[in-house]
């Protein structure tokens, strides 16, 4: 059967003999591997992170851990224009118009280089950012070295976010790839070099994570100046800053940058609490939060597949058939996050040795508690699928402002006081009128898990209720 000019763009459809259609998993698969695999090769950047600094101490773990989130609170916030990048790219592409999709990713870039002189502030800001929330001395010291580097150099992430989602939003999902093999390379290459052989300790792991994303820029950047792809996306020509586009990148990543970021900071609370009860349990919950990224980072792979598929499919006029790709995306996610959950917390004794460094005092403790942790972030994955699964698409479908309200509301009404409530023992919180049952990092982590399963479940009614077949971007 010989589809119409528009359907015939549609994205992974099997036509039958009599014309109707199903979902081609191979497609979806041939779109979703590459970036399952480059967020998993962010998951194992974040593990080399974790290694080599737990070869350095207990208490470096907990450093970095207790300001993971508090950076990412900002290099999400700021960063928006660089997802969306995808959506935009995705809609243009389905819609035929290539020299448009191009476009964006350099508006995308112009706007990230806008972002650098707040990346270089909030660098100098972190003594006065990090000291409210209590750190052990020790531990707020070596936050501060890992902070200044990591948040100097998070606008180049911003810019590998835009660049890469040019190529995702348009199907080309196996450079990024390559070129996010290459980051995780080089900054394995210079954690060596920097912690150790320079002697620059937790400051060099932040020091190897922006030189590592520069590469990965310039990278990106030679791609889309290489003939076969200004052949077919007129990138040279489409170079210059258009207002008009940069505005629609940050219009729509503003409401991104949103969401991750009331999601992320209601996070880095979490770590800020678990790490003011004591280091064990900061080492802890570090450790656990970078191997269970074995499990989100890839999904998020998948779920950006989600992304380009709903975007190219609305692009191309068809929304039902958006929703049925996105459905397909979603289930995906599922089984993935759900089955490695549960690989890893029967795995969490054998794993999580291999992240304390042998003679420390603390290791058994730490190790000990985390393989608690490793079975209620199992549970935490199931839900969190469907969060990402869903959410992505959505995206995809530029429907950016709902996610972003009802997780604001579920972070801050919800996640930060039950953590808080968890986590202290009477009189070890930042506020006294609430209840304190001093659970500790075993308590936060039920937080979390009650939190993400309501958040997925919103989530999911969303994108089955259909509203956001009604808008347009």
């Amino acid at each position: 059967m010989n589809a119409p000019a528009n359907i015939s763009r549609l994205p992974a459809v099997l036509y039958a003999p009599d014309g109707t259609r199903r979902v081609d998993y191979r497609a979806v698969f041939a779109l979703a591997w590459p970036l399952l695999l480059n967020t998993g090769i962010q998951a194992v950047l974040n593990l080399t992170d974790t290694w080599f600094l737990g070869r350095l101490s207990v208490d470096a773990l907990a450093a970095v851990g207790g300001v993971f989130f508090l950076i990412l609170v900002f290099v999400v916030l700021l960063g928006g224009v660089g997802h969306a990048t995808q959506t935009l790219a995705a809609q243009a592409f389905g819609a035929g118009a290539r020299s448009r999709a191009a476009s964006f990713a350099w508006n995308g870039l112009w706007a990230t280089l806008a972002t650098a002189p707040l990346f270089v502030a909030l660098a100098f800001a972190g003594p006065w950012l990090i000291r409210p929330f209590g750190m052990q001395p020790q531990v707020a010291e070596l936050a501060g070295e890992y902070w200044f580097p990591r948040m100097a150099g998070g606008f180049l992430g911003v810019a590998v976010w835009s660049v890469a989602g040019f190529f995702n939003g348009v199907g080309r999902t196996r450079l990024p790839l390559l070129v996010m093999l290459l980051v995780a390379l080089s900054n394995a290459g210079l954690n060596q070099l920097m912690i150790f052989e320079l002697g620059w300790g937790v400051a060099g792991a932040g020091w190897a994570t922006a030189a590592a994303q520069a590469i990965g820029v310039l990278a990106l950047v030679a791609a889309l100046l290489t003939p076969a792809v200004r052949r077919e996306f007129a990138t040279t020509s489409v170079m210059r800053p258009r207002p008009a586009r940069i505005w629609a990148s940050m219009a729509l990543g503003f409401p991104m940058g949103l969401h991750g970021t009331a999601d992320l900071a209601g996070f880095a609370l979490f770590q800020l609490m678990i790490a003011r009860v004591g280091s064990v349990h900061a080492a802890a919950s570090q450790v656990v939060m970078m191997l269970t990224s074995v499990c989100y980072m890839p999904a998020i792979g998948i779920a950006l597949a989600g992304t380009t598929l709903v975007g190219q499919s609305i692009g191309a006029g068809d929304r039902q058939w958006a929703q049925r790709t996105g459905s397909a995306v979603i289930k995906l996610a599922v089984a993935y996050m759900g089955g490695l959950g549960l690989l890893l917390a029967a795995a969490g004794p054998w794993v999580l040795p291999l992240f304390a460094q042998t003679g420390d005092p603390q290791a058994a403790e730490m190790v000990t508690l985390g393989v608690t942790l490793l079975w209620i972030a199992a549970g935490y994955q199931v839900f969190d699928a469907l969060n990402l699964g869903a959410a992505f698409c959505l995206r995809g479908a530029g429907d950016v402002k709902f996610p972003a309200v009802v997780l604001a509301i579920l972070a801050w009404g919800l996640f930060v006081p039950l953590t808080h409530v968890l986590t202290f023992a009477p009189g070890q919180g930042f506020v006294d009128f609430l209840p304190q049952y001093g659970l500790g990092s075993t308590g936060a982590w039920t937080a979390a898990l009650v939190y993400i399963a309501l958040l997925g479940g919103a989530m999911l009614w969303r994108w089955w209720g259909g509203a956001w077949k009604k808008i347009t971007v």
